[in-house]
């Protein structure tokens, strides 16, 4: 039997819009149901029935920006806390990265519901991306996300020696956090002091306490990518538009 699902869920899982967008365009009579109007929140629909929005639900759309960020230490990803400023706080002409090649002006309207498509920690620096744009905040923080994220920590071995190589095996597969094994993950050395961590998770704090595990006490955490999203030459506390070409 196929059950019915709530509309908004399926236009989410299609990929037409998150589902607070799909809330907003149905009470505002942009959804179409098998060529008619649905209005109703919480209207339920079949999987075979077919889906069509309106056309100023795509240009409200394509008006949404997605901004990366290269968030510098002491600023939270999302609501203040403990009186550390928001990375959003940032997002200002000022600090407009001069080389940013998009066309796009900046207004403060783009300010609104601009929200971190997952987060960095206080102490770490790099790549954060903040948007507007539902399908891509689901992209890289739904629960079904496969999108690698590439992170850059500088380490200290807190015992005599060199970390065993049984260990750097450990952090690539076979560690517990919080009850649960963690994905495989790609760890390796970039230099002395230095890994590079590639990850398909992001639990709280995950990389620091997976050091913690084997002996190595983080230094500092840059992430560098996130996808197909490269941090590239964004200096510290400067960002960008993500570019219509950029895809994670």
């Amino acid at each position: 039997m196929t059950e019915p699902l709530r509309l908004s869920k399926r236009m989410s899982e299609l990929g037409l819009c998150s589902r607070r967008e799909a809330d907003e365009w149905i009470a505002r009579g942009w959804v179409r149901v098998d060529g008619k109007v649905v209005s109703e929140l919480g209207s339920k629909v079949l999987p075979t029935q077919r889906i069509t929005v309106e056309r100023q639900a795509a240009a409200e759309q394509s008006k949404r920006v997605t901004v990366l960020i290269n968030k510098p230490v002491g600023f939270v990803s999302g609501q203040a806390e403990d009186g550390y400023k928001p990375a959003v706080t940032l997002i200002k002409p000022e600090n407009r990265w001069p080389d940013d090649p998009s066309t796009e002006q900046f207004h403060p309207t783009q300010l609104r519901s601009l929200v971190p498509a997952g987060r960095l920690d206080i102490d770490s620096v790099g790549l954060l991306v903040l948007t507007q744009d539902g399908r891509i905040a689901k992209q890289l923080i739904g629960e079904n996300t496969a999108i690698e994220k590439e992170y850059l920590v500088r380490v200290q071995y807190t015992k005599p020696g060199r970390l065993p190589d049984a260990d750097l095996k450990k952090l690539n597969h076979g560690l517990w956090m919080d009850g649960k094994p963690l994905l495989p993950a790609k760890v390796r050395w970039q230099n002395d002091d230095q890994l590079s961590f590639t990850l398909k998770e992001g639990r709280k704090r995950q990389i620091r306490r997976m050091c913690d595990m084997v002996g190595l006490k983080v230094i500092g955490l840059k992430r560098v990518r996130i996808g197909k999203v490269k941090l590239g030459d964004l200096p510290q506390g400067q960002w960008r538009y993500l570019r219509a070409d950029e895809q994670f």
